[in-house]
């Protein structure tokens, strides 16, 4: 008896998040860490981790915020998304840039 969800043809039968997986975990979709550029306060931080993770990016920025004035750590951690997460439409970060347009030693 086969009780796996993915059909013959290999394709996920899951179209999506089911009453019981409200944020879309387990949904078997792959969706890249990006930062978008609709739903942008700053950088895209917020809204390209709240995108990745399925929540409200207010959740994301208020996390931002406490860690900010919890040990100043929302900060460093918002710059190092800047760096790392690339731009929607883009396969390079910011940091991967700099990295490629420096000469080789």
């Amino acid at each position: 008896m086969n009780t796996n969800t993915v059909n013959p043809e290999g394709h996920d039968t899951d179209s999506g998040p089911r009453a019981d997986q409200p944020f879309g975990f387990g949904t078997g979709s792959t969706a890249a860490l990006r930062r978008p550029f609709q739903g942008r306060m700053l950088a895209g931080v917020a809204a390209g981790a709240a995108r990745y993770l399925g929540v409200d990016p207010v959740i994301i920025r208020i996390a931002f915020v406490v860690l900010t004035f919890a040990g100043g750590a929302g900060i460093p951690l918002y710059l190092a998304g800047l760096l790392l997460i690339p731009d929607e439409g883009s396969d390079q970060s910011i940091a991967a840039s700099l990295f490629a347009s420096q000469p080789s030693r």
